[in-house]
């Protein structure tokens, strides 16, 4: 055959037609061999490769096909390419670098391939553009940490304006999976362990970067996170009810409400069935049921799992068809079950042709929908000269790291210590001194820069140790690591003890430094037995606490600690894994230069041994005295957070007491600054259903808004809900709302709810269907509500 690439000679590079007639004009022109090889994808490593470094992917060393060199693609791009894996980030290189790389890749896709197509490139984006020298923004536990789906959004779009610029079309984010269980090591990249604020934190970051016309990549559909003893990739135990109730919900908001065109399976199986070989899950919930018309792409390698890992299939040509067949249209990061085994599969009668159009019809749909066959540049001419730590990057970065630490104890009052202070600072731990504290694994430094040591950190990041002394610049600061993050080795402990005894106030900056595969603390494939600090961090709090100096207790961590029992701790901060700008967002609030507003988007153990897991539990599943001696209550509940003022909760209203089951609820919460500095209140409305068909939390969050508030000021947060907020999966299996009393309530944590109110809901029980409304609005009433006394 001839080539027919020359743009506008072709039907489907006719712009004047539609989407869906130019995607069957160029699926009438492939062979089968053209078609399958836009399911796979290929992954180039760079030539300076380290060979003995950690992996970036599990088990990545067994994803190239047999006999493929990892650096030339060879005869890979005969047939064309559906995806081009991390050509950014793989390997340290600079944006020019990355845009030749990538420039010369896809002319190499283009030339070598009959029709001309080019390739869909990927990255990672979980905390930023995960390349080198890229803003590396918190991690998305702080992210829902802010409670600010708007600054979320923003954040999203300029990340995805950044890989947009360079040539990139697909980020692989967000991670939607609900936390189960504190001690799995991904627990920093979520969004928390409440599905409602998992799905509207999860939705705004998805509006971002579709917005500037990256596809996003929900993860990891469905179940991840759930996984029994909180192990990475272990079979998940979970009913069909919690699966749609807690699980699900996210990912149907992201879709619904965030746009996002790609959806990556999960790696575990639940009850049995791996999620790369559910149908059930990916063709008849997410196609039939909920609409979803876009792609379904391969966690890495989980296709090849499902024979080698999950053994449903024989071989790596079952795992191809097994994979295609339940609804898995691109196969990453490397083609090795699809390509030339799907076409024997097709050829010999065990996969009908018309799945593999089918999934090549999504795929050529978002290359043309991505402008990659209308002639124009596929890697932007002016690309090079991009700035991916621009000042725009660096205030959004210090914004959400501001607004994500949460302060959740202040007994005494240390807190905020004066700027100008004259006192003896003895900054003490293993996150003062080290700026990779700050960051998730997933961000360049961590995630790829370790095997890269004479790179250093590829861009400007200040260490708290740094940022106290600029802070506090009049202050006599001494510096002690006392211990490593990880280890055994507690030799440094007495001279920590030392710098504390001789200090007018000691801080202690405890907690995680994220990385891969146990090359971390936290991150993946770094799970834990207990949520005790890691190392011998444990034992230098508690030699700290017991010099009897003041000790302001600071965690920098991915996952919540067991932290409640250091009651002696004169102050104690909160701060998941805070970015780039993370060390000058610590020391303002420690200053008072920024008044905390975080809120914990999961709870604080109160014990590292008796996990409360959640805090969407029944009767039974708290504490329960006369039944058994384990507590699990949390030591600092889900949306706790402390600033420098106080906010009183003076009112909750509902519109009527009764409304149908079909209906919108309103309720309006009056808050009051009550102190003598502005604040930013997060108030949340949370509702419970006393007696259902079902067992259910005792109570779940509806609602939630940031509230300005200036000394003595008070507003009235309007909180529409709509009943479809109360529904629950029933005895038969679907989704309903029934009638009967619902409590909702407000306050400033799911433990802390001061105002309730009840209404009754009146009808016949209504079963809901795909189109079910997902969000409750809220508003702040434009008039301040009246002083109090008037």
């Amino acid at each position: 055959m001839t080539s027919v690439n020359v743009p506008g000679t072709a039907p489907w590079r006719d712009r004047g037609r539609t989407i869906g007639e130019r995607v069957e004009a160029l699926l009438a022109e492939m062979t089968l061999e053209e078609k399958i090889a836009q399911l796979g994808s290929v992954w180039m490593q760079p030539a300076n490769e380290p060979g003995d470094g950690p992996n970036v992917a599990p088990l990545q060393d067994a994803f190239m096909p047999p006999g493929a060199d990892p650096v030339e693609p060879g005869d890979r791009f005969v047939n064309g390419v559906g995806h081009l894996t991390r050509v950014f980030g793989t390997a340290p290189v600079s944006p020019a670098e990355g845009v030749e790389r990538l420039r010369s890749l896809q002319e190499r896709v283009i030339a070598e391939n009959r029709l001309g197509i080019p390739a869909i490139a990927h990255e990672e984006c979980l905390t930023g553009f995960a390349t080198y020298g890229a803003t590396a923004y918190p991690t998305p536990l702080a992210w829902a940490a802010t409670f600010d789906p708007d600054l979320v959004r923003r954040m999203g779009r300029a990340i995805g304006d950044d890989m947009r610029s360079v040539g990139v079309h697909q980020g692989l984010a967000p991670v939607l999976d609900v936390v189960r269980d504190y001690r799995w090591g991904r627990v920093e990249e979520t969004l928390g362990e409440d599905p409602y604020l998992v799905g509207s934190i999860g939705a705004a970051y998805v509006r971002g970067l579709e917005d500037a016309g990256i596809i996003a990549t929900l993860k990891h559909f469905a179940g991840y996170a759930a996984s029994r003893a909180a192990r990475n990739h272990a079979p998940v135990s979970m009913g069909g009810r919690e699966l749609a109730d807690v699980i699900l919900p996210p990912f149907e908001m992201a879709l619904r409400e965030g746009g996002a065109r790609s959806i990556m399976n999960s790696y575990t199986d639940v009850d049995g069935v791996p999620a790369a070989a559910d149908a059930g899950l990916l063709r008849r919930l997410l196609r039939e049921e909920w609409g979803f018309t876009g792609t379904v792409v391969s966690d890495y390698g989980a296709v090849m799992f499902l024979s080698t890992m999950h053994r449903v299939a024989a071989n790596d040509a079952e795992a191809g068809a097994v994979a295609l067949q339940a609804g898995i249209d691109v196969e990453l990061p490397e083609t090795r079950c699809f390509g030339g085994n799907l076409v024997e599969e097709v050829k010999a009668g065990r996969v009908d042709e018309s799945v593999v159009d089918e999934a090549v019809r999504r795929v050529l749909h978002q290359k043309i929908e991505l402008g990659l066959l209308d002639g124009d540049p596929v890697v932007p001419d002016d690309a090079s000269g991009v700035d991916l730590d621009s000042p725009r990057n660096r205030e959004l970065a210090a914004a959400i790291a501001e607004r994500s630490i949460v302060l959740l104890r202040n007994d005494r009052g240390v807190l905020p210590l004066d700027p100008g202070t004259t006192v003896k600072l003895a900054v003490i731990g293993p996150c003062a001194d080290d700026a990779r504290t700050l960051m998730g694994c997933y961000a360049f430094p961590n995630h790829v820069l370790d095997r890269y040591p004479d790179h250093g950190m590829g861009l400007p990041v200040e260490t708290i140790l740094e940022r106290v002394r600029a802070e506090f610049p009049d202050a006599d600061v001494r510096y002690a690591r006392g211990a490593d993050v990880s280890g055994d080795d507690d030799s440094e402990i007495a001279r920590a003890v030392e710098v504390a005894a001789e200090a007018d106030l000691a801080l202690l900056f405890v907690g995680d430094r994220a990385g891969l595969f146990g090359g971390g603390t936290s991150g993946e494939g770094c799970d834990v037995e207990d949520l005790r600090l890691p190392g011998v961090q444990g034992r230098l709090v508690e030699a700290v606490l017991a010099t009897g100096t003041p000790v302001v207790l600071v965690v920098v961590s991915g996952r919540p600690y067991a932290i409640g029992g250091y009651t002696d701790a004169a102050a104690t901060v909160q701060a998941f894994f805070p970015g780039v700008e993370g060390a000058a967002a610590i020391a303002g609030v420690l200053s008072g230069r920024i008044n905390p507003s975080g809120r914990l988007p999961v709870q604080i153990p109160g014990s590292p041994f008796i996990n409360p897991t959640t805090y969407l539990q029944p009767v039974l599943g708290g504490r329960t005295d006369g039944i058994t001696v384990l507590d699990p209550t949390a030591a600092f509940p889900f949306g706790h957070g402390l600033s420098y003022s106080t906010v009183a909760y003076e009112a909750l209203k509902t519109g009527r007491a009764e409304y149908g089951t079909d209906g919108t609820v309103e309720a309006r919460v009056t808050v009051r600054n009550t102190g003598d500095r502005k604040v930013e209140e997060v108030v949340q409305l949370y509702a419970s259903d006393p007696v259902a068909q079902v067992v259910r939390p005792l109570v779940w969050l509806v609602g939630f808004t940031r509230v300005p508030l200036e000394p003595g000021e008070a507003r009235e947060v309007v909180f529409d809900v709509p009943t479809d907020a109360f529904s629950f999966t029933g005895l038969d299996g679907h989704r309903i709302v029934e009638p009967g009393a619902i409590v909702l309530s407000s306050g400033p944590s799911a433990a802390d709810l001061p105002l309730s109110a009840e209404i009754r809901l009146v009808g016949d029980v209504r079963r809901l269907g795909s189109d079910r409304r997902l969000t409750t609005a809220v508003r702040v009433a434009e008039h301040p509500a009246a002083p109090a006394g008037n």
